[in-house]
């Protein structure tokens, strides 16, 4: 999994058992590859929406292909598996493009996603069948193609007798809400706004000597809010709009940011930090309480993604939502930095046994899709019990 935050490739090394009802995750190991800075850099021109040629979108998804191939090596060398060993790769690939609203586009309403990394060359390099490009499946049918964790979710950690909410604060802040004993067409789910993009954005510009984004929410408990720009941050669109909804780059990148500098006239670093991590905050808290009818049916609120690093967020998420305990994703036995490189294992696995992987209620899509596309590896005899 390599995220919006674009800062490298996570790899979760996991075994997993699935039957019609249920499925067990038994996480073997677990590593984050930063990504070259040079990477990075490449990375943010493209996603930023500024023009390259199709060259150098092409040469990235090559050579993404390739950092993936080392992130899978690498986590099996950790965790003392021969590459042989493996079943199956689900790869995400990284986003560069998501307009999940139809616009004119010769003549025609067209939405559409780009998600890069060449699958071809995982399986090269690993001879291991890999499921790739997720969300264009869902797309086809007429959804926003995200959020595609929901199914993970809701297989990992429904509730027979209480609702949770499951929170990723990655780039962009994800949610999804599992009412008390539900069934897939009950879940609700949709992206509620920025979620460390907007914060990583400041620091990156504000703070020099930083790694890239606020480490530990150090730099947003030293500020304070600014009232008036948080408001009219909280005023934009996005933030009034029903699901099904997806954000990306396209409503929380370069653009919103400069747009937020442009209008928080002499405050410091701190303040501006402080106020994009009280966005976050705000809005993930407001789009929980617009959707939960009766709080006592909940009873918590499990977190994952960078921003469970983040005191300032989990604190204000905890002020803001107090009849919900929240609490990485850790209490349950998933750690919420591999939570999402998991997920997408587990898509895997539903895509290779013909299963839809999307959430038509969180979507918005006509009806269940099964996700992916499978390059076909060394091992895919093995896998069809050939000999």
């Amino acid at each position: 999994m390599s995220g919006t935050s674009l800062d490298g490739v996570d790899a979760a090394l996991v075994r997993i058992v699935r039957s019609e009802q249920d499925c067990s995750v038994q996480l073997k190991h677990f590593i984050s590859n930063p990504y070259p800075e040079e990477v990075r850099r490449a990375l943010l021109r493209v996603a930023s929406g500024r023009k390259v040629a199709a060259g150098f979108i092409s040469h990235l998804g090559i050579l993404l292909g390739r950092l993936y191939s080392e992130a899978v090596k690498d986590v099996c060398r950790a965790a003392g598996v021969r590459l042989d060993r493996l079943d199956l790769i689900g790869s995400h690939g990284q986003t560069i493009f998501h307009q999940s609203d139809p616009g004119d586009f010769c003549g025609r309403p067209v939405a559409s996603t780009l998600q890069i990394g060449e699958a071809a060359v995982l399986v090269e390099e690993t001879g291991v069948t890999t499921v790739s490009d997720f969300r264009p499946g869902d797309m086809a049918a007429g959804g926003t193609g995200a959020p595609l964790i929901p199914l993970v979710d809701f297989l990992l950690f429904r509730d027979p007798r209480r609702g949770r909410v499951l929170l990723n604060l990655g780039g962009i802040a994800n949610l999804t809400l599992l009412p008390p004993a539900c069934g897939v067409d009950e879940i609700r789910a949709f992206d509620s706004g920025p979620g460390n993009m907007v914060i990583d954005a400041l620091v990156r510009r504000l703070a020099a000597d930083s790694p890239g984004f606020d480490a530990g929410g150090r730099l947003a408990l030293s500020g304070r809010p600014i009232p008036a720009l948080l408001e009219s941050l909280v005023a934009d669109p996005y933030f009034r709009r029903k699901p099904p909804k997806s954000a990306g780059r396209e409503q929380f990148g370069e653009a919103f940011v400069e747009r937020m500098l442009a209008a928080s006239g002499s405050s410091g670093a701190a303040d501006l930090v402080c106020t994009a991590a009280e966005l976050t905050a705000r809005t993930v808290s407001d789009a929980v309480l617009s959707h939960i009818e009766d709080s006592q049916r909940w009873d918590r609120m499990l977190v994952s993604g960078g921003g469970v690093h983040n005191a300032y967020l989990m604190q204000r998420l905890q002020d803001l939502l107090p009849t919900l305990k929240v609490a990485p994703t850790d209490s349950l036995g998933i750690p919420a930095d591999a939570k999402e490189a998991i997920g997408f294992a587990v898509l895997a696995n539903e895509t290779l046994e013909l299963a839809a992987g999307n959430v038509p209620s969180a979507t918005g899509a006509r009806h269940p899709a099964i996700l992916g596309k499978v390059t076909y590896g060394r091992n895919y005899a093995g896998l069809r019990g050939i000999t």
